[in-house]
């Protein structure tokens, strides 16, 4: 009978929701290795870079999106005058021209406000917004089998309108303008919408431009474009055209900051959740934090359908 009644709950489109999770817990600081008094802050920009809370498997879990937890540690970081120097540890194809530029932003007022050294490490894939994160820095240090670049920006646009009609399916949206609805996938771009669109592009990739060019301007992008339509390059591509500084290792970034911090030992530290693992300095700082989630049976995916239908700008390299 308990079956027979949840399952007319179900079908009845009913939600049924339960609690799974408690509150998400404050950051602990672990250290990771080294001594001394002062510190070394590893910070983690790994994945996709968005604004938007993660979820873990069926969304049973939440924790807080990459630009909250990014500025969640630097705001804690900033009341530690032991922290002499800050490690950024990239490994991303970039993500949201928005959050991407948030991140850049915290880690420059975090610079700016404490006057420490920071020293970006491009692990394998360090690219379009993640090389954005990485002009924040003092200097760059690029893994030997690193891949970066992908300076540019993109708006992901699909056209069903031939499928739709295959499966006879009429696109009935109403709007206020002939150009409201110019990137939903229901229909073609005109000439002129396409024309609007580039040149949101444009302004855009003009600010990428600008960032790269006011944090190195040995690389006077300005005036090589082709740095800046967005190819890749390797470790040694980008040292030769000064896209980064130094090839090498994670522990080379760590003491390249000691050394630009002007310290010779240093602990190097990590934030982390309670019950997160850290155990080194490759140790991921993105634990599956307890959010007070709540199982929606009815709802698990619809939640995540409307991300489909809502394109953004992104400054992210897709191979």
């Amino acid at each position: 009978m308990k079956l027979i009644a949840f399952l007319t709950l179900f079908l009845s489109g009913c939600a049924v929701s339960f609690p799974l999770a408690g509150p998400v817990k404050p950051l602990e600081e672990t250290v990771v290795s080294g001594e001394g008094k002062d510190k070394v802050l590893i910070v983690e920009v790994s994945g996709i870079i968005s604004d938007k809370e993660r979820r873990g498997p069926l969304r049973l879990q939440s924790e807080p999106s990459m630009v909250a937890r990014v500025r969640e540690e630097l705001k804690k970081a900033g009341k530690d005058e032991d922290i002499k120097a800050l490690v950024i540890r990239i490994n991303s194809p970039g993500g949201t021209v928005t959050a991407s530029d948030i991140i850049y932003h915290e880690i420059e007022s975090f610079k700016k406000e404490r006057s420490v050294k920071v020293v970006a490490c491009l692990l394998s894939l360090s690219t379009s917004g993640g090389y954005y994160v990485a002009a924040s820095a003092d200097k760059i240090v690029a893994h030997p089998t690193c891949v970066t670049g992908g300076i540019g920006v993109m708006l992901i646009k699909v056209n069903m309108k031939v499928l739709m009609e295959r499966i006879g399916l009429e696109n009935e949206t109403v709007k206020s303008g002939d150009k409201k609805d110019s990137i939903l996938p229901f229909r073609s771009m005109s000439d002129e919408e396409r024309e609007v669109l580039q040149e949101v592009i444009r302004t855009l990739h003009e600010r990428f431009i600008t960032v790269v060019d006011g944090s190195r301007p040995e690389v006077d992008i300005k005036h090589k474009k082709e740095l800046a339509d967005g190819r890749v390059f390797t470790a040694q591509q980008a040292l030769e055209l000064h896209l980064v500084d130094e090839i090498g290792y994670l522990d080379d970034a760590i003491e390249l900051a000691k050394k630009e911090a002007g310290i010779k030992e240093a602990r190097v530290v990590m934030y982390r959740r309670p019950f997160g693992y850290k155990d080194n300095v490759y140790s991921l700082s993105q634990e599956s934090a307890s959010g007070g989630e709540t199982l929606n049976l009815i709802n698990i995916e619809l939640g995540n359908m409307a991300g489909y239908l809502s394109p953004d700008f992104m400054y992210l390299w897709m191979p």
